[in-house]
């Protein structure tokens, strides 16, 4: 039985020392990941603004970013973490500080104006008649697939609302995003393994030395059950 229990203990330890490798091989890629996050993120050198009391400003206003954050937080339902908004770290380096870039490009295109010219009268399909001229157009929280391209303004609009520049921006703010995001886990794996690797160890070196201790009674037990040679 003891023999069992420190062989169960040697292969419980081995087990332990593969995932506390595995651990370490995880944080070690994840720390690489960081580096290289954050190298891509000083190349950008975007930074997000503050105030002197360590508020998001957007244009100078503190208004303008409660906006930005509530279409972030509310409308996209993203789980904002305040610790990733560093004042004293402006550069644009976490899931959250990515997540408001990128709510900030979405919020000044949703509610920009735009000019519109009709070089000559157009007829919609519904019979509608455009006249030629210059129409302001307020987008009005359109998305990309919002705008009514039946309607010739409309249509017209779309192409200079969401512009390559801010589809591109968008697209590699999400890059961003998720990058973080994955590096996070990586380092919850990483610590994951690692504390399954150390309890399994512990549980096997237990094992070894419970199986020892117990044998060394019984083997002191045998020695004085031994009948003395006349």
């Amino acid at each position: 039985m003891n023999t069992r229990l420190r062989k169960l203990g040697l292969v419980l330890a081995a087990l332990g020392l593969v995932f506390v490798a595995a651990g370490g091989f995880a944080f070690m890629k994840a720390q690489e990941g960081y580096r290289s996050l954050q190298a891509f993120s000083a190349a950008q050198n975007v930074n997000l603004s503050y105030n002197e009391e360590g508020q998001l400003v957007d244009r100078g206003e503190t208004e303008g970013a409660q906006a930005i954050m509530s279409l972030l937080a509310n409308d996209w339902a993203y789980p904002v973490v305040q610790g990733d908004l560093n004042p004293n770290d402006p550069l644009v380096n976490t899931p959250t500080e990515y997540m408001y870039q990128m709510a900030t490009v979405s919020y000044h295109t949703l509610h920009g104006t735009t000019t519109v010219v009709l070089p000559e009268d157009v007829t919609a399909a519904d019979g509608t008649v455009y006249k030629a001229g210059e129409y302001e157009f307020a987008t009005d929280g359109r998305y990309w697939t919002g705008f009514n391209r039946a309607n010739p303004i409309e249509g017209a609009a779309r192409d200079k609302v969401w512009t390559g520049t801010a589809h591109a921006l968008i697209a590699n703010l999400g890059v961003g995003t998720v990058t973080a995001s994955a590096l996070f886990l990586g380092l919850g794996l990483a610590g994951l393994f690692a504390g399954v690797g150390f309890l399994a160890l512990l549980s096997g070196l237990g094992l070894v030395w419970a199986g020892r201790a117990a044998e060394q009674p019984a083997t002191a037990a045998a020695r004085l059950s031994r009948p003395i040679p006349a």
